[in-house]
């Protein structure tokens, strides 16, 4: 292991006994089940926006996308502008509507248990499916996180990617395991800024370094100018419209993220999602800018190529500042991974305490044998992780970009399309729930023409229509559940 600057390793010292303050703190605040996976519902706009916005992004916003840009140039733009658009549509779409449901179905914690209640739904099939497609893809999501954690320690402290890996699952596990929703919530706040702020100077240190934008820009287009054209390749081929669709299209993925619904379920008021919605779309659309330009910069003032662009941020930040400074923002790469491991273990034991384990044992839980079997959970989801995340070849953006199609396409049409369709039946929600996880998997093994498209966007299409087709078949919903779902939509006008 290389010798660590006393200075950095200070600035590491203080994130990390922050973030262990603030998890201490919330296992004093976690009574039951309630509190320790959905913070008790009472989270303010600030923290609901933060937390969903940190929660999502990971390690990607600062390996991921700023080395796709430092690789494609503009084309990575395209990602960015298709994300923005889809993290405004879900809360505007999906916010208040779903925390005013969830909250009326007995106060239901997990996507799963949403769905069963949304139809009253007494077999097994909707919620152990739509928890195992959970389950699935959450255990790479998770483990896209600790490869970005093992890169990060193994580059900057010289430590082997294995025992990087190990250390940082063993930091998450700690505030994760005994704090919960809150101080997963909590500690998102405090990361997220961190993240935005490492982000924001790197690119305003660098330019000024090499005297100003447009030098940066001459000097990226001397490399090459198709880097700084958005509808070619590096090559100056032309992007297709697939292409470009694709790209875009990462946005659909919002629609299904457990861990980001679980912020819209959480925040204290339904009145307080248009506050928070401000907040969050404009967090997001200036973390991803930052880090676009964060690739560009790298280009701009790195002489040599990078082998791993995925390690643009990382270079750059030792390069630029002094080592306390660069302590604290290399922090944010670790603080970017925590922030969203944690909140993805979180969903994942809730989905098996709340949602699998009582369906094994045919009978109610106490809120405190919930509690237990969570943190359970979350010991066993982590480790199941890390097994997956000891390649040290893997690539962030690869791993990232199946599992948030497989979560986006499974649960995303499902989830909308029950918020405003009156008629949707529990055959429909199963069925686009099917479609969608294997429509992901299988075309993520294909290649060539159409195949090329990103495999979230045919699995979001299908999976949509599978809901409608298969709910028009299927014998109408119960007058409960009709009268339900208009009790919600009138909850809803009367908070216009």
């Amino acid at each position: 292991m290389s010798q660590l600057p006393l200075s950095t390793t200070i600035a590491f010292l203080f994130y990390v006994i922050v973030v262990l303050a603030i998890g201490v703190y919330a296992y004093t605040q976690t009574k039951g089940a309630s509190d320790y996976f959905l913070g008790g519902r009472k989270l303010s706009p600030l923290v609901s926006a933060v937390s969903a916005s940190a929660s999502d992004m990971s390690g990607w916003i600062l390996l991921g996308l700023p080395g796709y840009a430092y690789l494609a140039g503009m084309e990575a733009a395209w990602i960015s502008l298709g994300l923005t658009i889809g993290v405004a549509a879900n809360w505007l779409l999906t916010a208040k509507r779903l925390r005013i449901y969830t909250h009326m179905l007995d106060d239901a914690v997990t996507v799963p248990a949403y769905l069963q209640r949304r139809f009253k739904d007494t077999k097994i099939w909707l919620k152990s499916i739509s928890s195992f497609s959970i389950l699935l893809f959450f255990l790479f999501y998770v483990a896209s996180g600790l490869i970005a954690g093992g890169k990060l320690f193994e580059e900057v402290f010289g430590l082997d990617y294995h025992i990087a890996v190990v250390v940082g699952v063993a930091l998450i596990l700690f505030y994760t395991l005994f704090g919960g929703f809150l101080a997963v919530s909590w500690t998102d706040v405090f990361q997220g800024s961190l993240m935005l702020i490492a982000l924001s100077l790197v690119p305003l240190l660098v330019t000024g370094s090499i005297g100003g934008v447009a030098e940066a820009v001459g000097k990226i287009e001397a490399i090459n100018p198709e880097l700084l054209n958005a509808f070619t390749t590096v090559t100056g081929e032309p992007l297709s419209a697939l292409v470009i669709i694709g790209l875009m299209g990462w946005g659909l993925g919002y629609f299904g993220q457990p861990h980001v619904l679980a912020r819209f379920k959480a925040i204290r008021s339904a009145d307080e999602t248009g506050v928070a919605a401000a907040i969050g779309v404009s967090w997001t659309f200036l973390g991803y800018l930052m880090a676009i330009l964060v690739g560009f910069c790298g280009l701009a003032y790195l002489s040599e190529p990078l082998a791993d662009p995925e390690k643009v941020f990382i270079t750059l930040t030792s390069l630029i500042f002094h080592p306390l400074i660069a302590g604290i923002l290399l922090a944010a790469i670790l603080a970017a991974i925590m922030s969203t491991v944690d909140s993805q273990l979180l969903v994942c034991s809730a989905a098996l305490s709340e949602d699998v384990y009582p369906m094994l044992a045919k009978k109610p839980l106490t809120s405190e044998a919930r509690l237990k079997m969570g943190r359970i959970a979350v010991v066993v989801l982590a480790s199941l992780s890390a097994i997956l995340a000891m390649d040290p070849q893997s690539k962030v953006q690869d791993v990232v970009s199946y599992a948030w199609a497989g979560l986006g396409a499974s649960l995303g049409p499902a989830i909308v399309i029950s918020l405003y369709w009156r008629s949707m039946t529990s055959q429909g929600a199963l069925a686009g729930v099917l479609v969608g996880a294997i429509t992901v998997i299988v075309w993520s093994q294909l290649s060539g023409g159409i195949f090329d498209v990103y495999e979230l966007v045919p699995a979001f299409i299908l999976s949509s229509i599978a809901v409608v087709v298969v709910s028009l078949i299927s014998p109408p919903v119960s007058d409960d559940v009709g009268t339900c779902f208009d009790d919600m939509c009138a909850k809803l006008r009367d908070r216009a």
